[in-house]
């Protein structure tokens, strides 16, 4: 599906965590010791910190607001929650890798597929552009 330019640099954030999404999945075979596993989740924290956690913060200011705003509660609602649910196994231990890696697939597909084709109908040009402007500015952050 073609993307809004100005929702772009989201989607494209989204490749990322899908791909560590599949990591997470296979880890139990992956790394079948529990050093290595250990240390994968590791640096799945480290990923998260870096790149999703900047993420979703651009989309908890910039974009779910102003879809609430505009009638669109229920997908804000459980975007928020997604990410909640996301932080709170990313603090967990390296057994809950699979549900991790599980939750964020769905996660990034139900905003892939439901909640930025919903964004790009109902928000104004203004702003999904800010919404990208942030992203773009937030991946720049050490």
């Amino acid at each position: 599906m073609k993307r809004h330019p100005h929702l772009q640099p989201l989607s494209d954030d989204h490749h990322a965590a899908l791909v560590l999404a599949r990591r997470m999945r296979s880890l139990p075979e992956a790394a079948a010791n529990p050093v290595d596993r250990a240390k994968a989740w590791e640096g799945a924290r480290a990923r998260f910190a870096r790149e999703l956690e900047p993420h979703f913060r651009v989309e908890e200011k910039w974009l779910f607001p102003p879809l609430a705003a505009a009638g669109e509660q229920a997908l804000a609602d459980r975007a928020v929650s997604d990410h909640r649910r996301l932080r709170e196994l990313i603090a967990s231990p390296p057994e809950r890798a699979v549900e991790f890696g599980e939750i964020l697939h769905r996660h990034v597909r139900f905003e892939e597929r439901e909640l930025f084709p919903r964004a790009e109908s109902v928000l104004d040009l203004a702003t999904l552009e800010a919404a990208g402007r942030a992203a773009l500015a937030a991946r720049k952050q050490p």
